[in-house]
């Protein structure tokens, strides 16, 4: 049966003429399905139920199932674990800030990047997701808390430029009029670094915020971290961030997840600075959320200090991410992780 939800309003004008039905019902039924968010065919009042019937009989309406939430008494992050038809297991975050709301969504079932301290990829991938089970996180959340949703980030479990059919239909739906119609400028999405998706998404020229996850300022260092870097050195991949920049006018942000004894040094931090000082760009220093399965530390908050400092000192655009969910399982895969381990 054809995803319904992951149509966009022209492919559903095509779809309901060849229903035999006036053009117009289709913009009825993508505003059911993006604006009013319901679940249930039976819920499009203003339809005819012959046509209801229809597309009982010709689509499926993705509709993830909340099996557990985690809600912070630090900050208010709350922490959503949906069940999706298939009986998979995916994350979302929603953070709050003065500013708005954001949701961090997941964009695959688990993840094969393999990056040493991330809990996503410790059952591997499974699958990627539909346009339709990615955007229904938001629209679930945004349910569940009766708030709108401001920013989006892709960066929950997952590595979204493997999923780049499905990230680049779900950024189409997730910021054109009719549906919830957020800013291309509000959305962010996270790589580890798949230099041909990063290139491929600059000709793109879409206004949204590419985020990539460096943490380490040397080549060897990354390889040790992130197993990526084997196939994309660290020069093609600032190669590709430059690119994206030339192409689209957006400002590049890395994120750098300081690791305890391992990429947290004065010198850590002057290559750094020396690695993207060229670059139009913002360095977002993230205390790493440790692990169980791994044995990597949080640096000490001089040493987050520190480093800060002397990248600022380098004239770096930096900030410390704050610090949000960590009195629940509140970094990338952690809920699911803790889910499946039970469940076994």
């Amino acid at each position: 049966m054809t995803d319904i939800k992951s149509l966009t309003l022209t492919e559903l004008e095509r779809e309901t003429e060849r229903l035999g039905e006036k053009k117009f019902r289709a913009k009825q039924i993508y505003s059911w399905l993006h604006e009013k968010l319901a679940d249930d065919f039976n819920r499009m009042t203003n339809l005819p139920g012959e046509l209801r019937e229809k597309l009982k009989q010709e689509y499926e309406l993705t509709r993830l199932t909340l099996v557990q939430t985690q809600l912070s008494k630090l900050d208010g992050t709350c922490k959503f674990l949906f069940r999706l038809a298939d009986g998979n297991v995916i994350e979302s975050v929603l953070m709050k800030y003065r500013h708005g709301n954001s949701v961090c969504v997941s964009s695959q079932v688990g993840c094969r990047m393999g990056c040493r301290f991330c809990a996503s990829t410790l059952e591997g991938l499974e699958r990627g997701l539909k346009p339709s089970e990615m955007l229904d996180q938001i629209y679930q959340i945004q349910k569940w808390s009766g708030e709108r949703v401001h920013n989006v980030v892709v960066m929950g479990t997952g590595e979204p430029l493997d999923n780049y059919d499905a990230l680049l239909r779900f950024i189409e739906l997730l910021t054109c009029e009719g549906g919830l119609h957020i800013s291309q400028r509000n959305v962010t999405v996270s790589t580890c670094g798949i230099v041909p998706r990063m290139r491929q998404l600059a000709d793109e020229k879409l206004q949204i915020t590419l985020a990539l996850s460096l943490h380490a300022s040397s080549q060897e260092k990354r390889k040790s971290l992130m197993p990526v870097a084997n196939k994309y050195s660290l020069p093609e991949v600032i190669d590709a961030c430059r690119y994206y920049f030339e192409q689209t006018g957006r400002r590049i942000t890395f994120e750098y997840s300081l690791v305890g004894g391992l990429n947290d040094t004065k010198e850590d931090a002057d290559r750094l600075a020396a690695l993207v000082k060229s670059l139009n760009c913002h360095v977002n220093l993230i205390p790493v959320n440790p692990i169980k399965e791994r044995d990597y530390v949080q640096s000490e908050k001089q040493a987050i200090v520190n480093f800060k400092n002397n990248l600022e000192k380098s004239g770096i655009n930096v900030t410390i991410r704050r610090e949000m969910g960590r009195d629940i399982d509140g970094a990338c895969g952690q809920l699911r992780k803790s889910y499946i381990d039970a469940e076994k």
